[in-house]
């Protein structure tokens, strides 16, 4: 993604959260958020955001982990020293065990807000208290499940993924929706210390610098969560030969770059992400990979093209979808939370429990078919439940 596409997506964001507004949450199963949303005119102060609940069967547990890479120096504040990052790892849970997952803390809402919507009518409690579907330290199912791991957009803090976590988990997956420290907004870290964004105004080494540090993220949680002394407790759930990875917008770009430098991860997925660091020309060594994106942003023979270059050498099954009517942030939760306070995702004519719900669909299907075998009639080509998708195949 170009400077100037990246300058206007936080313009579009912030327009979006420029009223009563919000972003995404964590999994279980219950009733869905109300279909009734208050105009833009509400008190916002009496709004009970919620996240849509999760079409799998199974209820969905999260754990908060704070990992510690020994090994590496922070790349954007080396005087912190070590690299630390906060993951948020969801999975398949037993009903009717743990207690109600918090969305995220006052303090990271605030800075949300002060960064996204200066000046907007929205306390940062309404954010936090985004209603989620997951809860914490259920007691996990019994089985042994993939592994996906979900990396959010540059300055977005990893609840704009929430959505896409919970149900990838309800779906049977174990989820680490992962955080790269000093990149977003703010993050809250155990000790209470609540870190800002330290590389928004000027990054070092630019763009490629944000995919390689978040290849080098991503492939340290695949470590601790493989070990055999994992800090995760249930990590005896994971399926160490099935793994994946999605992200929006730098996080997508990102899993192809940490396809690249780690062939423990299977598949990939790019949700509306430029490639700042292209894919080599030998490929991923054919291994799948799918691109999902806003059909104004990501068709071929546009202005962005890194598409185009990447699509001629993915070397294995692929896909390239565009998704009619959306914006960069149709791919997040931001937009559903959005409608939910009365205000429409500006620049999309689709609404954004529609995007969504595409989103999902496709996300899920496209680990369905890599990670568990099953096939996927839908990644087959257009769908009449699905007009707004399209398949392109330069």
């Amino acid at each position: 993604m170009t400077g100037i596409r990246r300058t206007a997506v936080v313009t579009v964001l912030g327009l979006i959260l420029a009223l009563p507004i919000a972003t995404g949450g964590a999994a279980s199963a219950t009733p869905g958020p109300s279909a009734t949303a208050p105009s833009a005119s509400s008190d916002a102060s009496a709004v009970q955001l919620e996240l849509p609940r999760p079409t799998g069967p199974h209820a969905v547990g999260v754990s908060t982990l704070h990992l510690v890479d020994e090994q590496r120096q922070d790349p954007w504040v080396p005087s912190a020293g070590p690299r630390q990052l906060m993951v948020s790892m969801y999975y398949p849970a037993r009903p009717d065990t743990g207690v109600p997952a918090p969305f995220m803390t006052t303090e990271e809402a605030s800075l949300f807000l002060q960064a996204k919507a200066p000046g907007a009518n929205v306390p940062a409690g309404v954010l936090a208290g985004t209603r989620t579907w997951a809860y914490t330290d259920a007691r996990p199912t019994h089985g042994r499940f993939p592994l996906v791991l979900l990396s959010p957009g540059f300055t977005l803090p990893r609840q704009t993924l929430t959505g896409l976590a919970e149900d990838l988990a309800s779906r049977g997956y174990a989820v680490a929706l992962v955080d790269h420290t000093y990149e977003d907004s703010g993050t809250t870290f155990p000790d209470g210390r609540t870190l800002t964004c330290a590389v928004c105004d000027r990054i070092p080494g630019g763009f490629p610098a944000v995919e390689e540090s978040r290849a080098a993220d991503l492939s340290f949680v695949i470590d601790q969560l493989t070990h055999r002394h994992s800090q995760w407790r249930y990590a005896r759930m994971i399926d160490r030969e099935r793994i994946g990875i999605a992200g929006h917008s730098a996080g997508g770009a990102s899993a192809a770059t940490t396809m690249v430098a780690d062939d423990r991860v299977r598949a990939g997925v790019n949700l509306d992400g430029t490639f700042d660091v292209q894919i080599p020309t030998i490929g991923l060594n054919g291994r799948p990979f799918m691109l999902l994106g806003a059909q104004a942003d990501h068709s071929p023979g546009g202005q962005e093209d890194s598409w185009s270059t990447a699509w001629a050498r993915l070397d294995g099954w692929k896909r390239w979808l565009l998704v009619a009517g959306a914006v960069h942030d149709s791919f997040t939760d931001l937009p559903d939370l959005a409608a939910q306070v009365g205000l429409p995702s500006r620049g999309a004519s689709i609404s954004g429990q529609r995007s969504e719900e595409i989103t999902r669909t496709y996300v899920a299907a496209f680990f369905d078919q890599q990670l568990k075998g099953i096939a996927q009639p839908l990644l087959d080509g257009p769908s009449p439940a699905n007009p707004e998708v399209t398949f392109q195949q330069p």
